[in-house]
């Protein structure tokens, strides 16, 4: 669901400014000053939208739908027979369906299950059509049980009718991640249980509160990796795609790190054509843990000094005058673990060679702007004509670390050229 970022801003928390217009613009003051970007926190740019990615779970979740077995049971004969559903369940069936209110009043069902039900049966339409002492019990998922076994198990339920009611219906095998959700399914499939977490992924107030820290200055870094992309583009030695880092801390917002792709670059007239090293976000992470090694030989009194390549695959030298201005600026945390809790901006969804990159450094957050549903490696969207799912890097519960992470859509930021969609970035 989309976090929508309006023009509000506490007032203590911005600072008041005058663009060329004599128009007051308020910005948050989470940018913190600097050459590089001044001229973009003066600027009113535009909030846009931050979409919170879905992970693989929550997107394999919205295709799966499983079928139960339900029956109805007199209401005072309801804890008995989820007492011998649970002494059942100990033979091997346990519920794998906790999401789903065990018990339902004939009228809390949805309106197509309750309309099926009053047609089925004499009982059925009295049930439905006065004040009921009747109550529907979700059995389990259907494979899990025997029709026979729960015939036999339902006879032995005091006041059950002598042909006991027992159907069949879809449910949705994940728990739902949202109160919308839960209310959705509740009409279309059975009553549904919302506890306030979300199992399938970062729990919904982490990306609130994720959102709330990054959605005042996010535009800045966003117009900021555009800029560094075009220029990549312009010299001519990579795709139009720029890639930001950014330290956030109770001060507010600092530049780290920025580069453009450089996967065309011929160095000393060796290299080869998209070369996959030197991607933007790559190239970025790279000069952060170079301005951390700078800081640790400045230390120790010993001079910095590049080892002597005749080919560089990794094209991590500052070649652009953006990336020259930023390397020169000091890491304004020399003591950190590369770029752990750090924040990415990059004008596109890296890959997934970049988005294992990412992991690694223990990034905190990542935004990017331009979807690669085919080659993007944080998103898990259905990949097109047939390609499967994304692999959802971003948060995956076999992986040692996870991030939060953004699409961003807004104005405000330069036209970027086209390009083909199996590209890798």
């Amino acid at each position: 669901m989309a976090v929508e970022i309006d023009d509000f801003f506490d007032e203590p928390a911005n600072e008041k400014l005058e663009n060329s217009n004599g128009k007051d613009v308020r910005l948050g003051r989470l940018a913190l000053p600097n050459p590089i970007i001044d001229d973009l926190r003066d600027q009113n740019l535009p909030l846009g939208v931050l979409i919170p990615l879905k992970t693989d779970q929550e997107v394999y979740q919205d295709h799966y739908i499983s079928h139960a077995y339900i029956t109805r049971v007199p209401t005072k004969s309801a804890n008995n027979f989820v007492t011998l559903l649970r002494d059942l369940s100990n033979a091997g069936n346990a519920n794998t369906l906790p999401h789903l209110r065990r018990c339902a009043k004939p009228a809390d069902l949805p309106a197509h299950l309750k309309t099926q039900l009053m047609n089925d049966t004499p009982t059925g339409r009295q049930i439905h059509t006065s004040k009921s002492t009747w109550i529907y019990v979700v059995v389990g998922e259907s494979k899990d049980f025997s029709r026979v076994e729960l015939l036999e198990l339902l006879s032995e339920v005091e006041g059950v009718e002598k042909e006991p009611f027992l159907s069949i219906i879809p449910v949705p095998m994940m728990a739902p991640t949202s109160q919308i959700q839960a209310a959705m399914w509740s009409a279309q499939f059975w009553p549904t249980v919302y506890r306030k977490n979300n199992p399938l992924g970062p729990h919904p107030g982490m990306f609130a509160r994720g959102t709330e820290d990054i959605k005042n200055d996010a535009p800045i870094w966003i117009a900021l990796a555009h800029r560094v992309a075009l220029q990549a583009k312009e010299a001519g030695i990579g795709e139009a795609m720029g890639a930001v880092i950014v330290q956030r801390n109770e001060k507010g917002a600092e530049l780290v790190g920025l580069a453009g792709d450089a996967r065309h670059y011929q160095q000393n007239g060796f290299g080869f054509e998209n070369n996959p090293m030197s991607h933007c976000v790559l190239r970025a992470m790279s000069m952060v843990a170079q301005k951390l090694v700078r800081y640790e030989r400045a230390v120790a009194d010993q001079p910095m000094e590049r080892p002597i390549l005749e080919f560089d695959a990794f094209q991590d030298t500052p070649m652009l005058e953006l990336e020259k201005e930023c390397f020169e600026q000091e890491h304004p945390n020399k003591d950190g673990y590369l770029c752990h809790g750090l924040e990415l901006y990059s004008t596109h969804e890296p890959c997934v060679a970049c988005s294992m990159a990412v992991l690694h450094s223990r990034m905190g957050k990542a935004v990017f702007c331009c979807h690669m549903p085919r080659t993007g490696g944080l998103s898990a969207d259905d990949r097109p004509d047939g390609g499967g799912r994304g692999l959802g890097l971003f948060w995956r519960r076999e992986l040692n670390w996870s991030l939060l992470a953004w699409e961003w859509e807004g104005d405000g930021v330069p036209d970027l050229p086209l390009v083909d969609p199996t590209t890798h970035v």
